[in-house]
């Protein structure tokens, strides 16, 4: 939250055990008759995520009749928001919070092989590139590692795919070592090689009628590439040439990394799309390159620890290629 003075205030509230957590009420489904007759994408609506944030009223107001219940526990919960973090109502005006599902990710499974926890689309492809650009201390050629934020809603915005922070980054770049102009910019970006770190659909045994089994990503078998992602196809994608997969190919082989190459589900099923296209509009050789998941965009998503680990050996081999 940022007061108007320019104050930035850090809020974490769950993070640690003895913290209160927040909450969405569902309904009872001894009185969802009408919510349970409606398609999957309306049972809960949008505008129904409301967060439960306090029931109690304020101590000298508990005993008064006539007084409005809710504003006496707004009164009570404003309060506490200004002696916890020394703010007022109008602050959330400038404020940037979110809400997810509390808990620390878990160790999945008997035998311990897998990770449970949220957001892992896209945190786990973020968290092994970094790794990965950490680990390389001398490249052999100019490298960054990109984190970019709202793929989801269409890479908008002054820090999505879209913007052109990135292209500025470059041009800075070349007028720092040398007598810039735009053309040196357009080669630089155009000669560039980029894996675009996602996460891809693991398959999943308890709906396996979404895949095409020969064409599907298994979890625990490395580093998943997708030549291609689209809906119904290849509609709105990034479709790498086979010249880069060929090196690309070659250069996790020599690395001794497991990999694998998938589609997103069956053609006709529907599909998903990343940020590789953008890339791939300065005409840089881009392909889609993660782990796979499963449950990927519920509450908790899964993800293989030996498919994390290929992830980052495959990264820091491209980021070390000639």
């Amino acid at each position: 939250m940022v007061k108007k003075d320019g104050t930035v205030i850090k809020v974490c509230i769950g993070e640690s055990p003895k913290d209160p957590v927040l909450n969405i009420t569902d309904l009872l489904p001894h009185l969802a008759a009408n919510q349970m007759s409606k398609p999957a994408s309306k049972v809960v609506e949008g505008e129904d995520l409301n967060l439960i944030i306090g029931s109690e009223k304020v101590a000298e107001e508990k005993a008064e009749k006539g007084k409005d219940p809710k504003a006496s526990v707004m009164k009570n919960i404003k309060a506490i928001l200004e002696k916890t973090y020394g703010i007022e109502e109008e602050d959330f005006l400038s404020a940037e919070l979110e809400v997810v599902p509390a808990g620390e990710a878990r160790d999945l499974g008997l035998d311990r092989s897998m990770v449970l926890g949220y957001g892992q689309d896209d945190r786990i492809c973020a968290y092994t590139s970094l790794q990965a650009m950490l680990k390389v201390e001398a490249p052999k050629r100019t490298s960054c590692c990109l984190l970019v934020d709202k793929e989801e809603i269409g890479s908008v915005g002054a820090t999505g795919m879209h913007s052109r922070f990135f292209e500025n980054a470059v041009a800075e770049l070349i007028a720092l070592t040398e007598d810039y102009c735009d053309l040196k910019l357009r080669r630089a970006l155009a000669n560039s090689r980029m894996l675009s770190s996602d996460v891809s659909a693991g398959h999943d045994p308890n709906y396996p009628g979404v895949d095409e089994k020969k064409n599907a990503a298994y979890m625990g078998r490395g580093l998943v590439f997708n030549k291609f992602t689209g809906a119904r196809g290849k509609s709105g994608c990034n479709d790498a040439s086979a010249e880069y997969l060929a090196y690309v190919r070659r250069v996790m082989d020599e690395a001794g990394v497991y990999w694998q190459t998938a589609e997103l589900g069956k053609v006709d099923e529907g599909g998903g799309g990343t940020i590789a296209y953008i890339a791939g509009n300065y005409g840089m050789n881009v392909v889609d390159a993660g782990i796979s998941i499963l449950s990927m965009h519920a509450p908790w998503e899964v993800s293989s620890k030996a498919d994390i680990y290929e992830a980052t050996k495959g990264y820091e081999a491209f980021l070390r290629a000639e």
